[in-house]
C-alpha cells in the first residue's frame, strides 16, 4: 500500500497485489537520480544475466535482484515477481515450462476452499470501516484508560491494535489514528514524539490478532492451515500489546503531563461515558471473539468463522448507517473487497510462480545446506534472521519480505524444526516492522505528511527527523518482543497446540 491508496484507507485495507515500493527521495535530488541510475544498471543487468550460460543458482539470484530492481521502481508485487519467475522459467527449461505456467497456475493456486476465507475477512473490515468505528474506538479507549499515565496515548495504543486487527491495514491505521489522537495529544501537553511514537505502533498487533489478512497471505504461501495460524498470532499480538503499553507509560512519566493534569484537561469522565462509549465499540470485541473461540472450539472453520463474520458486520453496517446511505456505505465496501481479492490473489500467482523457478534453480535446497554446513541452530538462525528482516525493511515492505525469503528458507524451517505456524506470527511482524523501520519505512512519510497539517500539529514544527526519532524510541521494544517470542515460541504455539488437542 502506498502512501496515495493510504490517503483514502476506507477503500483500502490490506496491503494487496498493487503495493508498491516507498517513495523514493524527492525526484530532483542528485541522490535520487544515483539511485536511479543504479538500479536500472542492475535490472538491465540482471535480465541479461538470466540468458547467460549460467549454473542454475546464478539465475536464480539474478532473479531476485530483478524482483529487487522492478519493485524498487514501483511496479505492482504481483507482477514483480511474475517477470522474473518467467524469465528464469524460460531460462531454465524454455517455453514449454512457461506455457505450463501460464494454462495451470493461475487458476490452480487461487482456486482453494481455504482461501475463501480472503474476501469474507476484507469485506468484514471494510464493512466495518464504513460503518464509522474509527474514533468510536478512539474515544474508548481514551474514556477508559485516562487514569494511566500517557492514558491518551495508551488509549491510542490499544485502539490502534482494536482496529488494526479488523482493518487488515497498518498503514489504514495509522492514518486515522494520526488525525484524531496527535492532536489531542499535543494540546494535552505531550512531547510530540511520544504522541507521533505511539499512532505509528498502534497498528502492530492488529496484524496479529485475528482476523488478520497477513497471516493469512502467509498460510497461502506456506501452506499451512489457515485457521491454526489464526491462532498462532494470538499470543505474539497480546504481548506486543501489552510492551507497548508498557514502554508508553514509562516514556509517559517524562514526555506527558501528569496524570491529574491530563484529567483536567480532558474533563471529568464518569462511569456512564466509560459504558456509553462501549456501546459504539461492542462489534470489534464481539468479532473477535466470535472470529477466535469458533476456531479454537472447532465450532467454525476459518472460512466459516469469515462467513459468519462479514454477515454480522453487513447488519453493523446497515444499523449504524440507518438513514445514512446504508447501500451506498455496502456497495463501496463491496466494490472494495473486489479489488483487493484480485490484487491478492494475483500476488498468490506471482508468489507460487517465484517459488516453482527457485525449485528449478536449487537455491532453496542449497541455502538449507549452507545453514547446515554453518552449524546453527535454531536460536541462532532466527536471530540473524532477526537482523536480515530488519535491513531488508529499511528499503521494503511486509509483503515482497514475505515473498522474497519465505520461498527460499522453507526446507531451512523444517530443517532446524522451527514451527511454519510460529514462523509466520514472526514474519508477519517483522514485516509490520518494515513499514515504520526510517529511512524509508512508509508510515514515517505518512505521518510526516499529516502532520503538516495545522489542525494536526497544533501550531508546532514537526519535521521528518522528528517521525524518525519517535520510530527509533520505540524500535527497543520491538527489538525485545522478538527476541522472546524466539526463546519461547510456546507464546505462539499453544493455542494452536490446544485447539488441535495435542
Amino acid at each position: 500500500m502506498t502512501a496515495d491508496t493510504a490517503a483514502a484507507p476506507l477503500d483500502s485495507t490490506v496491503d494487496d497485489g498493487s503495493t508498491t515500493a516507498p517513495t523514493a527521495p524527492p525526484s530532483g535530488s542528485h541522490g535520487s537520480w544515483a539511485v536511479f541510475a543504479i538500479t536500472m544498471v542492475l535490472l538491465v543487468g540482471s535480465t541479461v544475466a538470466m540468458f547467460l550460460p549460467l549454473v542454475p543458482e546464478a539465475i536464480g539470484i539474478a532473479a531476485i535482484v530483478l524482483m529487487l530492481c522492478l519493485t524498487f521502481l514501483r511496479l505492482p508485487v504481483a507482477l514483480a515477481m511474475i517477470v522474473p519467475a518467467l524469465l528464469g522459467s524460460y531460462a531454465l527449461r524454455g517455453e514449454l515450462l512457461v506455457e505450463s505456467t501460464f494454462r495451470t497456475l493461475p487458476y490452480g493456486q487461487v482456486a482453494e476452499w481455504t482461501l475463501s476465507v480472503v474476501p469474507m475477512f476484507i469485506l468484514m473490515g471494510l464493512l466495518l470501516w464504513r460503518a464509522g468505528l474509527t474514533e468510536s474506538l478512539y474515544v474508548a479507549g481514551r474514556k477508559w484508560l485516562g487514569w494511566m499515565p500517557g492514558g491518551l496515548a495508551v488509549g491510542t495504543n490499544l485502539a490502534g491494535a482494536g482496529l488494526a486487527s479488523v482493518s487488515g491495514s497498518s498503514v489504514g491505521t495509522a492514518y486515522a489514528l494520526a488525525r484524531i489522537g496527535i492532536p489531542e495529544m499535543l494540546k494535552a501537553g505531550y512531547d510530540k514524539r511520544l504522541a507521533i511514537g505511539a499512532v505509528i505502533v498502534a497498528g502492530l498487533p492488529g496484524q496479529l490478532i485475528p482476523p488478520s489478512i497477513m497471516l493469512v497471505i502467509y498460510a497461502g504461501i506456506a501452506e499451512v492451515p489457515i485457521g491454526p495460524q489464526l491462532l498462532a498470532g494470538i499470543g505474539p499480538g497480546v504481548l506486543v500489546a501489552i510492551l507497548f503499553t508498557v514502554m508508553i507509560v514509562l516514556f509517559a512519566k517524562r514526555w506527558a503531563p501528569s496524570v491529574a493534569e491530563e484529567q483536567a484537561s480532558q474533563g471529568t469522565v464518569t462511569w456512564g461515558d466509560r459504558f456509553a462509549s462501549l456501546a459504539k465499540i461492542w462489534p470489534v470485541p464481539l468479532l473477535i471473539v466470535v472470529i477466535v473461540w469458533g476456531m479454537f472450539s472447532g465450532t467454525f472453520t476459518a472460512t466459516e468463522a469469515g462467513a459468519v463474520a462479514a454477515v454480522v458486520s453487513l447488519g453493523i453496517t446497515v444499523i449504524w448507517k440507518w438513514g445514512n446511505g446504508p447501500m451506498r456505505a455496502i456497495a463501496d465496501a463491496s466494490v472494495a473487497t473486489v479489488s483487493s481479492v484480485g490484487g491478492i490473489f494475483f500476488m498468490l500467482v506471482g508468489v507460487e510462480a517465484l517459488s516453482r523457478m527457485f525449485t528449478l534453480t536449487g537455491i532453496s535446497t542449497g541455502f538449507a545446506e549452507l545453514v547446515e554446513s554453518m552449524d546453527l541452530n535454531r536460536v541462532t538462525f532466527l536471530l540473524m534472521m532477526m537482523v536480515v528482516y530488519i535491513v531488508l525493511g529499511t528499503f521494503m515492505e511486509p509483503l515482497p519480505m514475505m515473498v522474497l525469503t519465505i520461498p527460499i528458507l522453507m526446507p531451512t524451517l523444517i530443517s532446524l524444526d522451527v514451527s511454519l505456524l510460529w514462523y509466520g506470527a514472526f514474519a508477519v511482524l517483522m514485516g509490520e516492522l518494515a513499514v515504520v523501520t526510517p529511512p524509508v519505512g512508509i508510515l514515517a512519510f505518512i505521518i510526516h505528511q499529516i502532520t503538516k497539517e495545522p489542525e494536526v500539529n497544533q501550531g508546532q514544527d514537526i519535521r521528518l527527523n522528528d517521525v524518525f526519532n519517535a520510530c527509533w524510541w520505540f524500535m527497543p521494544m520491538a527489538v525485545v518482543v522478538t527476541v522472546v517470542l524466539i526463546f519461547f515460541p510456546e507464546i505462539s504455539t499453544w493455542l494452536p497446540d490446544m485447539a488441535s488437542g495435542s
